[in-house]
């Protein structure tokens, strides 16, 4: 496999998402990041060619292409290229055997009319995509992972409200990068903490 050749494979449907009305998502990811996508409408197999992009952010689209494949719409798929944004996929097969309790599980972390999942992603400040066998997120690391460990007691049949509250107790709070102020001397201004 070519070093600067990264492949992934997105199911069928998920195809135009990818290409955009007119092909403009996969122009403006290719603008953004400086790959060369091939997408292959017949198997849904994308290679990214990173040969003249900008290495990190080529390094990244990757997980774009992965989050769209996932569910995810290309603006909030795009948060990837940012810094200290992350993708993590739950399989929701690792928690239900069959086609009918795969869905009572989907069920369940979705809520009626959405609302799992909207209080879910409110409470924190993450992006939430239920598709196919999977559960997946979008956000930054500490706010993931607590967010896919109450996805994950969701799954395992833990009440909701278990669940929120976990959360709301895991969830940082406004100084999620506090640790750069501690090098400040008195009498200086610290730096503010980027919050998003």
């Amino acid at each position: 496999m070519p070093e600067n050749i990264d492949y992934v494979k997105i199911p069928n449907d998920r195809i135009g998402v990818l290409i955009g009305k007119k092909g403009r998502t996969k122009e403006d990811i290719e603008a953004r990041t400086g790959v060369k996508l091939t997408i292959d409408s017949n198997d849904g197999n994308v290679e990214i060619n990173r040969e003249d992009a900008d290495p990190v952010l080529g390094w990244k689209t990757s997980k774009v292409v992965r989050a769209i494949g996932r569910g995810f719409t290309p603006e909030k798929a795009v948060k990837l290229l940012k810094d200290n944004y992350v993708l993590q996929i739950l399989d929701i097969t690792n928690y239900a055997t069959t086609k009918k309790s795969r869905k009572r599980l989907k069920g369940r972390v979705i809520g009626k009319k959405g609302k799992t999942r909207n209080l879910l992603e409110d409470i924190s400040g993450t992006n939430i995509s239920i598709y196919g066998k999977t559960v997946s997120c979008i956000g930054k690391p500490e706010r993931v992972t607590a967010t896919i460990e109450a996805i994950e007691m969701i799954l395992n049949g833990a009440p909701h409200g278990h669940a929120y509250r976990f959360l709301k107790e895991n969830i940082p709070t406004s100084g999620e990068i506090e640790y750069v102020r501690t090098d400040h001397r008195p009498g200086t201004i610290p730096n503010e903490s980027q919050n998003e």
